[in-house]
């Protein structure tokens, strides 16, 4: 038997349910299991428990329309689940102000970077518990969220979801290279706004990658905007001239009108050769398919998670350089590890690997390009026969996966290594006469 609760609170947008639960269980001092086990039922005979709709809205004296509004899990019909990240987040301050308990989860779509209302970063999921920046001052980040959405707009979500994290990708890759950029490279925006969201001597408190990714977020979006389009894929995919146009107009974006993509060390080149006439890339993971979705909680940031960020926070401090802590965050493995990718022992060699040009390509494109531009430029021969962007369509729709998703094999032992975690003969020995 259940109880309606004596207190009422409207729950926040895109809230997911254990945030809400949590919230009411603070306001009326009350254990959460108390108030799980009010809401929530067995599952198929089992000992496990799973939300009841029907209790929820009992218990928190709502409207099962207006949770449903609100509430991720209660949604009817299902959202498009690959279009929402798969972690929920805090969402931004302010808004969530008006909410009184614990802190509000809620659950984005992948689009969402900025608080238009009140200009605040809220950026991909990252460590909990740090101030969220304020862009008063940096008013181009929130123009960068306005022309997200109408990308978003044009584009639908599988193909924004995707070339927004690539502009990300090959962001992170040039922001790599401590040498000086040349006059008018988006490196040095990227430095400014560093310099704001981080400022020099502060970087042990004030650091998290998530202010990195606020740094190159108007240049991911501005390349997006041709990473995605159907018209400028086509040009990648297709012969040396059209390519030449494709590599001048993203150098343009970027502040390098004499860019010519190279064979190494080159996202962009890597992009021409392996991913421009494919389908977009899927999400890793989605909300949906957790062993938490539905549950008593939540996907957390790891405890190690810390201890990386005091690393990098350490190394950005020495060389303000933030391209290789956006290159380890998991917000980018959907575009550094895709399904047709290599698969790599080690996630280092994933990295290098999308850069970098395919062996057997990079010898082609050196022979064809070195009688007109250098040895090191990369240009494909010809156009390369596609079935997809014969057909494909704008907004584009999320690709099927046919098969699993490749898992790539674990990381082999160094002779160092293997006699700690391999057992001696003498030791198999004992074992067996156990």
């Amino acid at each position: 038997m259940v109880s309606r609760l004596p207190i009422r609170i409207r729950p926040a947008a895109d809230e997911i349910a254990v945030s809400y639960l949590n919230r009411l269980a603070a306001l009326h001092e009350m254990p959460f299991t108390e108030l799980w086990n009010q809401v929530s039922r067995p599952r198929n005979g089992t000992s496990t428990r799973r939300l009841d709709p029907d209790q929820f809205a009992t218990v928190a004296d709502q409207p099962r329309q207006r949770l449903a509004r609100a509430i991720i899990e209660l949604r009817d019909p299902e959202p498009d689940w690959l279009a929402l990240r798969h972690e929920p987040q805090p969402g931004c301050w302010r808004c969530a102000a008006a909410h009184p308990g614990r802190p509000v989860l809620q659950l984005f779509g992948h689009h969402r970077y900025v608080c238009q209302r009140h200009r605040i970063w809220v950026g991909p999921p990252d460590l909990t518990g740090f101030p969220q920046p304020d862009l008063s001052g940096l008013p181009e980040i929130v123009a960068a969220q306005r022309a997200h959405l109408r990308l978003l707009q044009r584009l639908g979500p599988a193909a924004c979801f995707d070339a927004v994290l690539t502009g990300f990708l090959i962001c992170a890759h040039r922001w790599t290279d401590r040498r000086e950029p040349a006059h008018g490279d988006a490196r040095y925006r990227w430095a400014r706004r560093a310099d704001r969201l981080i400022p020099s001597g502060t970087e042990l408190e004030t650091f998290s990658c998530s202010r990195l990714f606020a740094a190159t977020y108007p240049e991911a979006v501005d390349i997006a905007e041709v990473i995605g389009a159907l018209h400028w894929r086509r040009m990648a995919a297709g012969n040396p001239d059209t390519q030449q146009r494709f590599a001048a107009e993203i150098g343009r974006r970027l502040g390098q009108p004499d860019y010519r993509p190279q064979v190494v060390r080159d996202p962009i080149a890597h992009w021409i050769d392996q991913d421009c006439w494919r389908p977009s890339s899927l999400p890793i993971h989605d909300y949906r398919s957790q062993r938490t979705y539905s549950g008593p909680s939540h996907r957390k940031p790891q405890q190690r998670n810390e201890e990386a960020r005091f690393t990098s926070a350490a190394w950005f401090a020495q060389h303000r350089c933030g391209g290789d802590a956006m290159l380890h965050h998991r917000s980018l493995a959907p575009v550094i590890l895709r399904d047709w990718s290599q698969p790599n022992v080690l996630f280092e060699s994933a990295l290098s690997a999308s850069a970098t040009i395919t062996e057997a390509r990079a010898e082609r494109s050196t022979a064809a390009s070195a009688r007109v531009i250098g040895s090191l430029d990369f240009i494909r021969p010809g156009p390369v026969p596609t079935d997809y962007l014969d057909t494909a369509v704008e907004p584009a729709s999320w690709p099927e996966r046919t098969e699993p998703r490749q898992q790539s094999p674990p990381r082999p032992w160094s002779v160092s290594e293997r006699p700690y975690f391999t057992p001696s003969p003498r030791q198999q020995r004992k074992f067996r006469l156990r």
